[in-house]
């Protein structure tokens, strides 16, 4: 008979110790198959990830803690049984990169990646035996360009000193819009930000829409810009 101990109270502890009652040896795939056993015991259990449910149906899980991938994978089957009972549809796991080991365990129940950013990796997956519903990534990127012209009719243009642009002549100010910005208070700033100049927003002249035509350009996102109109508050460039 063989009796596996572990060392802390949490299933899928790494370190245990194995006693056998005969002199047969035990070897570490009979241990594996004795910690699966203890770990589909979680899973009869009940735990399950804490989520919060979105407008959509679905749930959000945010792991902020390292755990055992055998743990993980666990109670990411448990958790699905019960969300499938609850008639959930969308389920979103947002995964620190300090965590990105449990990927593996992920995709295995059905997981795909949504997106990623700088410190973390956002899997989903649709529990329904139908069509998913699910937004695609962002897919496009706003940005502004100023029409700022003086009491005298003088339009202020800029030159790029960096970039495809750069000595191909005069141009508006332009930039990307901040996450969370206004398109206005992102025309204000970029004129601030080239020029020196303080301005404030008139109205919206125009938007020009602009997609990659290239197959081999289909990793960069499609543009959306909005030409403003401002007026100059003060007067003064910055070099």
């Amino acid at each position: 008979m063989m009796e596996i101990k572990y060392s802390g109270d949490k299933l899928g502890a790494t370190s245990f110790s194995i006693r056998s009652s005969k002199s047969s040896p035990v070897t570490s795939s009979m241990a594996a198959e004795q910690l699966g056993v203890c770990a589909e015991k979680g899973v009869e259990n009940g735990k399950i990830f804490t989520a919060i449910d979105d407008d959509f149906d679905g749930v959000i899980v945010e792991m902020k803690e390292a755990m055992n991938p055998m743990v993980f994978h666990s109670m990411l089957k448990a958790s699905l049984s019960q969300w499938r009972h609850q008639g959930k549809k969308g389920v979103w796991i947002k995964l620190p990169i300090g965590l990105a080991n449990l990927v593996e365990y992920a995709v295995k129940e059905g997981f795909w990646y949504h997106h990623a950013e700088p410190t973390y990796l956002m899997l989903v997956r649709w529990i329904p035996e139908t069509e998913h519903t699910i937004p695609a990534n962002a897919t496009h990127r706003v940005s502004v360009g100023a029409f700022v012209m003086n009491e005298k009719r003088e339009v202020l243009v800029v030159q790029e000193k960096t970039g495809h642009l750069r000595s191909l002549g005069w141009k508006f100010p332009t930039g990307v819009v901040d996450e969370g910005e206004d398109i206005c208070d992102a025309a204000i700033r970029e004129v601030k930000e080239e020029t020196g100049i303080d301005s404030e927003f008139v109205e919206i002249l125009a938007f020009w829409y602009c997609k990659p035509t290239s197959p081999y350009l289909r990793s960069q996102i499609c543009s959306l810009s909005a030409y403003c109109d401002l007026s100059p508050l003060t007067f003064k460039f910055r070099n």
